[in-house]
């Protein structure tokens, strides 16, 4: 079975800084693409930013410059950092990893429960 949890949210300042964890859990072999969504209340969710297996990367225009995907494969965990927090950052993050490949399948789209990041002052 494959679990995706996530941690880090929390309520910071305007200006401030997080860092999101996404760790997947389970006997994996491989992991394709791995990514973060958010969703702000009355708001379709978003791509935020994304990673491919190899390192590529890309962003929303929004977060450009201020958030930084990363990955370690060997730890199975995709990371967010988010620098120069915004009130308009205020979402439901989620993570989802495509591709994940166990010992007897290959589960195309996997998603987190969703950790809640909050800016205010």
């Amino acid at each position: 079975q494959v679990q995706l949890v996530e941690s880090g949210g929390g309520l910071v300042q305007p200006g401030g800084s997080l860092r999101l964890s996404c760790a997947v859990s389970g006997t994996i072999f491989s992991i394709n693409a791995m990514g973060w969504y958010r969703q702000a209340p009355g708001k379709e969710r978003e791509l935020v930013a994304a990673i491919t297996s190899g390192g590529s990367t890309n962003y929303a225009d929004s977060v450009k410059g201020r958030f930084t995907i990363s990955r370690d494969n060997v730890k199975k965990t995709v990371y967010l950092q988010m620098n120069s927090l915004k009130p308009e950052d205020t979402a439901v993050y989620y993570c989802n990893a495509r591709d994940i490949r166990t010992l007897d399948a290959i589960i195309r789209l996997s998603w987190g429960q969703g950790t809640q990041v909050t800016v205010s002052s």
